[in-house]
């Protein structure tokens, strides 16, 4: 039995918009709510959310009776990190902080086997593989991981046409907190310089012939994004759906009671 098709690296290859919610709580109720709702994809944030290899992994199992499919998010793109995630069962991983073509290339090494890359032998005892009954897990597995680079500072938008030329890498998303906060506007993502320099990197993406990704929790800018060729879309997270459910329920409780 070979490795399971990763239908996220299918779809975005095939260019259709993929709608995504960001996990943040660290719970594997609110995930399988979230992952319940028919989302296409759920991202496991390991960057700045309190996971740790048992948390991500109890997330995947969450996740796994339903159809969307986990992201993880790792802390850092080093070799080490990203072994572990791939162990724990993920396919599709988001590396932050990706500067150069030379560090997407490292990434993309550190997810595949050799002689493809460099990534270690260790999935055959783990979870990746069904605890060693998928047979194939070795054989397959490379051509199934979907790898989504980060690129959110200056340097990165200027090494973009690199970045995104890399093979192996599936998709590089733009991320706008960081991005613009390196350009001087930290905390308005929204300032005319940094949404110019999204629509630059996007535009350098989709010539590239990779997915161009962001997150953006203002459904206002979602067709914005859309018409720019964005497809891979994250558009909240359930950190924040929930904020905002249960302070409109208290306001219109509050109201209720006072009319």
């Amino acid at each position: 039995m070979p490795a399971s098709p990763n239908p996220l690296k299918k779809n975005l290859a095939a260019g259709d918009m993929q709608i995504g919610l960001w996990l943040n709580l660290g719970d594997p109720s609110a995930t399988e709510i979230a992952a319940a709702a028919g989302f296409d994809w759920c991202l496991i944030d390991g960057e700045h959310a309190p996971y740790d290899p048992v948390t991500i992994q109890n997330q995947l199992r969450a996740m796994m009776a339903y159809d969307s499919p986990p992201i993880v998010r790792v802390p850092i793109g080093e070799d080490w990190v990203i072994k572990q995630a791939l162990d724990l069962g993920a396919q599709s991983l988001l590396v932050p902080m990706v500067d150069t073509a030379d560090h997407a290339r490292q990434m993309v090494a550190a997810t595949r086997y050799a002689p493809e890359g460099r990534r270690g032998m260790g999935a055959m005892v783990a979870r990746a593989s069904g605890w060693g009954r998928v047979a194939d897990y070795n054989d397959n597995i490379n051509d199934e991981i979907c790898l989504i680079v980060q690129a959110e500072t200056r340097l990165a938008m200027q090494n973009l046409d690199e970045i995104a030329a890399v093979e192996g890498v599936d998709c590089v998303f733009i991320g706008p907190a960081d991005l613009s906060a390196d350009m001087g506007h930290r905390g308005n993502p929204g300032h005319p310089d940094v949404k110019a320099a999204i629509a630059d990197g996007v535009a350098k993406i989709r010539t590239a012939g990779k997915a161009a990704g962001i997150l953006h929790y203002d459904s206002t800018n979602f067709a914005y994004y859309r018409d720019l060729g964005v497809t891979f879309l994250g558009v909240g997270s359930e950190a924040s759906l929930l904020r905002a459910a249960v302070h409109q329920t208290l306001l219109s409780a509050r109201k209720a009671v006072s009319d």
